[in-house]
């Protein structure tokens, strides 16, 4: 299915902190990565434990409903926290890797689903206005190859959101490549709107301290590639392990020429 043209429709987002926004898409609410958890020491089974600096700016009461979660994987709390884990329990739909959607199918059932590259779901948008079409996409939760990565930090997945009559939306997940990005693209491109993960999360013993997510240089790079109209960061505050903030994603787009297109919450 090749992407629906450019329209002028705005999506909003918005940014609730770490990897966590809400958007409506086709009539449809869409909550990616969700943290709510309190400030604090996170253990990480087999990594390193993980520390949340700051709450998120809004509670689970105030999300209202949602319709679909976009997961980018399950296995970090600084993208599927104890509170996210709750919170799916009352979810119609969780997109996610398919090894997330394995371990997540004993308690959801088949509210979860894994998603392979390029495969697609369609749902049925309210008042019968046809369908939104949700594509898996390839992400690389490190520098190099996938095979070598995928061992270390595990399995992630971006998503494009298409429809008729609708503005194409990226999101890239926890997804440090931009082969994966050009990948992407080559299907998809260009974007209206580019929700991507950045932050530049390092940790000295892995792969030798480079980024396992987007810099912000890369994150600049990254909308260039896709022809993004707009980029939305998300996944550059609120946990100690984001070496790189708000400050750098606007140099960064700054000195890419691309400042008009970043809009931060």
């Amino acid at each position: 299915m090749a992407a629906p043209g450019p329209t002028d429709e705005q999506i909003s987002v918005r940014v609730f902190g770490g990897p966590t926004a809400l958007f409506e898409y086709g009539g449809l609410r869409f909550l990616t990565d969700p943290t709510f958890d309190a400030p604090g020491d996170y253990p990480t089974p087999g990594g390193p434990g993980l520390t949340k600096t700051a709450p998120a700016s809004a509670s689970l009461a105030d999300l209202g409903p949602v319709d679909v979660v976009l997961l980018s994987h399950d296995e970090h709390p600084d993208n599927l926290d104890t509170s996210g884990r709750a919170l799916l329990a009352g979810i119609p739909l969780t997109l996610t890797t398919p090894g997330g959607g394995r371990r997540l199918h004993d308690s959801l059932g088949d509210r979860a689903k894994g998603l392979a590259d390029w495969e697609s779901v369609e749902l049925d948008r309210p008042g019968g206005g046809g369908r939104v079409r949700v594509t898996g996409v390839p992400a690389v939760h490190g520098p190099g190859r996938r095979e070598d990565v995928e061992p270390v930090t595990g399995e992630v997945v971006g998503f494009v959101l298409t429809g008729d009559g609708l503005p194409t939306v990226y999101v890239s997940g926890d997804n440090a490549s931009l082969t994966a990005v050009e990948q992407t693209a080559d299907r998809f491109g260009p974007v209206d709107t580019a929700v991507l993960f950045a932050g530049a999360p390092r940790f000295p013993f892995l792969f030798d301290g480079a980024p396992i997510v987007l810099d912000s240089a890369q994150a600049a790079e990254a909308a260039r590639i896709l022809g993004a109209r707009r980029v939305v960061p998300v996944h550059f505050d609120s946990w100690a392990h984001f070496t790189e903030g708000r400050d750098d994603l606007v140099s960064a787009f700054a000195a890419a020429g691309l400042a008009d297109r970043l809009h931060l919450a």
